[in-house]
């Protein structure tokens, strides 16, 4: 569900340091938001508080949020400490390997370009008749 930005209630954070945002803000502009921020039906902040903030930050007028009926204090909390640490990251390998995969389908060798080429061409010639 879309909901206005200035409509939400940010209240009293477990997180204090945002960090950076740039890269996330950079994120949001190329792909949008991949993961709806978190609030209570009466649009108090659970989850999401950095991408909300990027999001404000690049003058969005709505963000995509999921609604939970969380309105005790103590069920709110425990979200918002999950939310932040049942987490894994990547492993240095796992990194590595996204990272080679990105860079071989941005950047193709030789054989590959030429592949397609011929591939487009008779793509091209049959798509004539």
């Amino acid at each position: 569900m879309q909901v206005k930005i200035d409509s939400i209630i940010i209240r009293k954070r477990i997180r204090k340091d945002l960090g950076d945002l740039s890269s996330l803000k950079q994120s949001l502009k190329q792909h949008g938001l991949m993961n709806p921020i978190v609030i209570t039906s009466d649009n108090i902040l659970i989850a999401g508080h950095r991408r909300f903030e990027a999001a404000r930050q690049l003058g969005w007028n709505t963000i995509t949020a999921r609604i939970v009926d969380q309105h005790d204090e103590v069920s709110q909390i425990e979200m918002e400490i999950d939310e932040n640490t049942q987490r894994k990251s990547l492993t240095t390998d796992e990194l590595a390997e996204a990272y080679l995969r990105l860079e071989k389908l941005k950047n193709p060798g030789v054989i590959v370009r030429f592949f397609r080429f011929i591939r487009n061409l008779i793509l091209r010639v049959f798509r004539r008749r």
